[in-house]
C-alpha cells in the first residue's frame, strides 16, 4: 500500500507515522481476517514483540483498530471502519472458524440495542459466532 495513504490514515487518528507503525498498519489493512500479536510477530521478524504490541495498543487507543476476544486465549486485532469510534453502538459480530482458527469481522451484523436497568452502562460488548468458515467447508 502507498506510504502516503498509510501515513494519512495514521495522522487522521492522531498517530505519528513511524516505520513500524506503517508496516503494522499495512499488514492489518491487507488482511481479510483478524490477526493476533503472534501472527504479526511471525510476519515481521525484524521487529520485537514489545514494539508490535505497543503499536497495536496505540492503534486501539486511537480507535484505528479493535480487539477481539474469540475464546482462543489470543486477542486478535482488525481494522475499524473509518467512522468508528469504538462505542458499543459500533460493535459488530465476529466469526471464529473452529477448523482453521481464523477470526473474521462480520461488519454487516451489528449487536442489538440492549435496554439496561437503571444506572447500568455498557463499556464493552462482544458477539462471537463459532463454526466452520466457507473456505473450510469447500
Amino acid at each position: 500500500m502507498k506510504t502516503d495513504l498509510l501515513s494519512n490514515t495514521l495522522k487522521m487518528r492522531a498517530i505519528n507515522p513511524t516505520a513500524m507503525r506503517l508496516l503494522v498498519l499495512d499488514r492489518l489493512m491487507k488482511s481479510e481476517i483478524a490477526l493476533s500479536l503472534a501472527d504479526l510477530e511471525i510476519e515481521m521478524d525484524q521487529a520485537d514483540r514489545t514494539t508490535i504490541y505497543r503499536t497495536l495498543k496505540k492503534f486501539e487507543e486511537n480507535k484505528l483498530i479493535h480487539s477481539i476476544e474469540d475464546g482462543t486465549g489470543s486477542i486478535k486485532y482488525a481494522m475499524c471502519e473509518s467512522n468508528c469510534n469504538c462505542t458499543p453502538e459500533f460493535t459488530h459480530a465476529h466469526f471464529h472458524c473452529n477448523n482453521c482458527s481464523q477470526t473474521f469481522c462480520l461488519k454487516n451484523i451489528h449487536l442489538p440495542e440492549i435496554d439496561l436497568p437503571k444506572n447500568f452502562s455498557i463499556e464493552q460488548s462482544s458477539f462471537i459466532l463459532k463454526g466452520i468458515c466457507d473456505h473450510c467447508k469447500s
